[in-house]
């Protein structure tokens, strides 16, 4: 399950940047056959006097917490280029808008998760396909 954390200036984003860029969110991940559920995306607005970088008041940076529970990638040649689409993905949201971009990505074991009180699906399995077909969790 990924969980976005997104922190950004009061005022940056209206509703619908808020859904577009959750939407782009998540396909990051459906694509590769997560559930879309398992996809999390929260805003915090933050007061332009609340955040500093190097010590001085900064209103224009957004900084961004990805956590990975649901898929790790091994292969420092793979993380480097899943952290370089994410970048991507941001860009229309962030620098393109004269913001200042942070991000890092967290990877939390798998066996430290739950959703609805159940264990997630093994990576591929059936049971993940089919609630990724379900769009929620289902019993297995």
């Amino acid at each position: 399950m990924p969980l976005w954390h997104i922190y950004h200036p009061a005022d940056t984003y209206t509703d619908q940047d808020k859904q577009d860029f959750a939407a782009d969110i998540t396909e990051i991940y459906t694509r590769v056959g997560l559930p879309a559920f398992y996809v999390v995306v929260q805003f915090h607005e933050m007061p332009a006097d609340s955040v500093f970088v190097g010590g001085k008041p900064s209103g224009e940076t957004v900084r961004v917490v990805v956590k990975h529970l649901a898929r790790h990638l091994d292969d420092p040649e793979r993380r480097k280029r899943m952290t370089e689409y994410i970048d991507t993905v941001m860009r229309p949201y962030t620098g393109d808008r004269g913001l200042h971009l942070e991000f890092h990505i967290e990877d939390t074991p798998r066996d430290q998760w739950m959703i609805a009180g159940l264990w997630p699906p093994a990576q591929g399995s059936d049971a993940e396909k089919a609630w990724a077909q379900a769009n929620r969790p289902i019993p297995y």
